[in-house]
Parts: C-alpha cells; sequence; structure tokens
C-alpha cells in the first residue's frame, strides 16, 4: 500500500488538476510532497524501530499513513491536499524504514530468510506497478478521491493485524543511540537533497538554485558522516558499511532502480502519448511486468539463492534488465505493443524478480538485531535516491531530445519517441553499470548446505550398500 501510493497517484494527476484547480507549476507537487518526506526520514526512523522497538514504529507509521489517506481523500482544495501528502509521505516512511529489518529479524534461517525476502522483494515491485493499474481503474469509475480512499480500510486491518499477529519488541533504548545532531543533519541532507532532485526538471541541473542546494545538501551529508565517525552512540554505525557485499549492493541497488525508473515512467508516456492507450490499457500493459516478477521473486529467486548465492542469482538478474531496456530503446513510432513493446517487458520483470531478492539479501547480511533497523532504513533511502535521481535526470535528458527535435521541426510523435528511447538507453547503460559493478566488486559465497538429518544419513548409507 505505501509503495503503491507513490505511483497510483500519476495516472489521476489531470482529474486532481481539474478537480481541485491546481496550476501547471504546481501539480509536480502532488507527487513530490509525498516523496520529499519519504526519501528524508527513512534512516531516522530506522534508527528509531531499533531503538524502540520495530513493532511499535511499525504500527504508528501505518497509524499516521491512514490518517493522512483519509485527508488526501477529502480535500477540497491544493494546499491541503500537499499538506496531507507530505504527511502521508511521513507514515510510509516510518512503515517502510522497518519492515525489511522485521523480515531479517523474524526468519534467522537463511532458506526461510530467502523465501521471506522474495515475498518482500514481490510486494514492493508489484506495488509499483499494480499502482498504475489501480489509479486508473479507480479514477475511470468513482473517482480519483478513491485513490486515497481505498487505503483506509486497509490499512486500519493491517495495524489490527500487526498488532495481534507481531511479537513485541524492547528495542535496544533511546539512551543506547539518540544522536539528536546526527538525525538532524541526515534528515536535513536527505530531503534538501531529494527537493533539490524533484526540481531540477523546472529548474534545470545547472541553475544557481540547483546548484547551491545540491552543494549544502552534500555538505550536511558530510558533516553527519563526521558526526557518525565521533558520536559515541551514532545514529548511523559506520560498521555496517564494512562488509564490502552490503556497501555494494546498496550502490548497485541505486545505480539499478536509476536506470529501471526508465521504464516504470518513461514507458508509461510512450504507451499514452505515442501509442494513445488510456488509463487502463495502459495499467494492463504494464501488468505482465508485475507477474514476471512476482512468478521469480515467490517460487524461484529464493530457491537460486540458497542454492546457488546471491550473487551468482543478481549478476543475470541485471543482465536481463539491461537488455528489456536496451530493446526499448529501439521502439518505433507507429509501434505494436505485442511485437515492440511486450517481448522488452519480459526480460524486465524477470530480471527484477531475480536481482531485488538477490539485492536486499546482500544488502542485509551483516545487519545485527540491532542494527537491522536502520539497515533496512538504508536499503529504503538508496531506493528513494536511485529513483528520484533516475526520473530527474532521465526525463531531463528526454525532454530536451524531444523540444530539440520540435524545434527544428519534427512532429510531436517522432520527437517524442526520440526523447523516450534516448531516455531507455541512458537506463540501461546506469544497470549494464551496476552489471559491471556487482562482477567485480561483490564476493558472495554460495551458502553452506544444510546438514543431513539422521534419516538422510541412514538412507544414503543403506543406498551406498
Amino acid at each position: 500500500m505505501v509503495i503503491l501510493d507513490g505511483t497510483i497517484v500519476s495516472v489521476a494527476l489531470p482529474s486532481i488538476q481539474h478537480g481541485l484547480g491546481f496550476s501547471p507549476s504546481s501539480l509536480a507537487w502532488v507527487v513530490n510532497a509525498y516523496l520529499v518526506p519519504f526519501g528524508g526520514l527513512l534512516l531516522l526512523a530506522g534508527r528509531l524501530g531499533d531503538l524502540v522497538g520495530r513493532k511499535r514504529v511499525f504500527i504508528a507509521g501505518l497509524g499516521v499513513f491512514t490518517a493522512a489517506s483519509l485527508l488526501c481523500g477529502v480535500s477540497q482544495d491544493p494546499a491541503t491536499l500537499l499538506a496531507s501528502r507530505f504527511v502521508q509521505g511521513i507514515g510510509g516512511a516510518v512503515t517502510s524504514a522497518v519492515t525489511l529489518g522485521m523480515v531479517v529479524t523474524l526468519f534467522p534461517q537463511p532458506r526461510e530468510r530467502a523465501r521471506a525476502i522474495g515475498v518482500y522483494s514481490f510486494v514492493q515491485s508489484a506495488g509499483g506497478s499494480l499502482g498504475l493499474l489501480v489509479g486508473g481503474a479507480l479514477t475511470q469509475t468513482i473517482g480519483w478521491h478513491w485513490i486515497f480512499f481505498v487505503n483506509v480500510p486497509i490499512g486500519a486491518v493491517a495495524v489490527l493485524a500487526a498488532w495481534r499477529v507481531l511479537a513485541p519488541e524492547q528495542g535496544v533504548g533511546l539512551g543506547r543511540g539518540t544522536d539528536v545532531l546526527g538525525a538532524l543533519l541526515v534528515t536535513s541532507a536527505l530531503m534538501l537533497g531529494v527537493y533539490t532532485i524533484v526540481e531540477t526538471a523546472d529548474r534545470g541541473w545547472a541553475s544557481a538554485h540547483t546548484l547551491s542546494r545540491g552543494a549544502v545538501a552534500l555538505a550536511l551529508l558530510l558533516a553527519f558522516v563526521v558526526r557518525q565517525a565521533k558520536a559515541s552512540h551514532p545514529l548511523l554505525p559506520l560498521r555496517v558499511f564494512r562488509s564490502r557485499d552490503v556497501a555494494g549492493a546498496m550502490g548497485i541497488q541505486a545505480l539499478m532502480v536509476a536506470g529501471m525508473f526508465s521504464f516504470q515512467f518513461l514507458c508509461v508516456l510512450y504507451l499514452q502519448k505515442v501509442l494513445h492507450f488510456d488509463e487502463m490499457r495502459t495499467g494492463l500493459g504494464i501488468f505482465p511486468v508485475s507477474v514476471a516478477i512476482g512468478a521469480l521473486s515467490l517460487a524461484l529467486s529464493p530457491r537460486l539463492i540458497a542454492r546457488f548465492g546471491s550473487r551468482a542469482v543478481l549478476l543475470p538478474g541485471l543482465a536481463l534488465i539491461a537488455a528489456g531496456l536496451a530493446a526499448l530503446g529501439r521502439v518505433p513510432v507507429g509501434g505494436s505493443y505485442a511485437v515492440d513493446v511486450l517481448p522488452a517487458l519480459l526480460p524486465l520483470g524477470v530480471g527484477f524478480g531475480l536481482a531485488m531478492p538477490a539485492l536486499a539479501t546482500l544488502a542485509m547480511s551483516a545487519a545485527t538485531p540491532q542494527d537491522s533497523g536502520i539497515t533496512s532504513g538504508m536499503v529504503n533511502t538508496m531506493q528513494q535516491i536511485g529513483s528520484a535521481f533516475g526520473l530527474a535526470v532521465l526525463s531531463t535528458l528526454a525532454n530536451a531530445r524531444t523540444d530539440a527535435l520540435l524545434g527544428g521541426g519534427t512532429s510531436p510523435a517522432p520527437a517524442l519517441t526520440d526523447g523516450y528511447r534516448l531516455a531507455f538507453r541512458i537506463g540501461a547503460c546506469l544497470v549494464a553499470v551496476s552489471l559491471l559493478l556487482a562482477a567485480t566488486l561483490l564476493r558472495s559465497p554460495v551458502p553452506a548446505r544444510r546438514p543431513r538429518t539422521v534419516g538422510e544419513v541412514s538412507a544414503a548409507e543403506n543406498a551406498a550398500r
């Protein structure tokens, strides 16, 4: 529900603009008002989960998210909706930050953990794709308000289920890690950084606005790192990054997500603006990706990771994603969905279904019960930074290419298609770089085989005799 809410709004933006009177320049903030606090608070929320208990933080975040969804649905003016979306982003960050940490803590055995992370990865990645389908269906049938109202009963049931099902946790205590200065530095750095990135669509990458705020965000982030190296109870213990696999997986994940965003955002625009799909057909057109992700994440990936190791599963996954994006980089103006789009979407879904569980497993491989929340928050933060950066860079390049062609007299459809093709190819290059890094940096060993039981040993001896 939380991940889905980042994309479900996209297809409803025209209806929201018409219903509430948003100006074209302010309409993007219906999405950005959610993304900025979401990306900025993940680390702090993850550490709070370690300190006061992940169950408490999870339920509190769900409650805030659900209440804010109700406020979004009843909004009658732009200011109320934007404020409610900001609060919704806070609730989403608090909830998401501790989820992967809870999964790792609840399933300590490697095989069980691989299966649980497979389910987690499927829910997370499928949520983004399903948002397009659900958003289109709700907007076209009963109105844009219901893209928010639908969260209320789901959130209420989730809160009750979490309260009854999840075991209580005490956490390590606020006295073990209350780094107030570190929390202020990293939250300010991340929120300012995400804000700067999402504003590049209007301001440009070389503008004084972008360069000055980007420099401040980097300075705050550097100050945070220095603070963590000296603090007696750091918010983010730097020992988390001592593992080569953990640090590498997080960087690889950011690059992969940045490249993959050329599909999640620009493929939708290609289907709608060039092939003239409506919202429902667009959602159905993207749906095969969710099916492929589900089939791999739930059934095959956990077994492959348990058998061959995360690195061995990650490499072909990244190769398939790069191949799918490269195929999208060749879509024609008068293309056919069945011939030109679907053959590219299937390797994307399969590759993502292989890569996401493997990366999550690697990123959480060195997490202790005391640090699983902050590590989970870091994993989600890298995803958000990658998606924000990917959207800003790839959409800027696509728009610049399209504008240049339109200025030269090219008709709209070919100009749009050429811009999308460029972005798809750049996305493929980003994923190819992540593949190169994975092949050279990661050294994840093959998991040890499960010891045989007495019965299995006896059976083997009888077979030998």
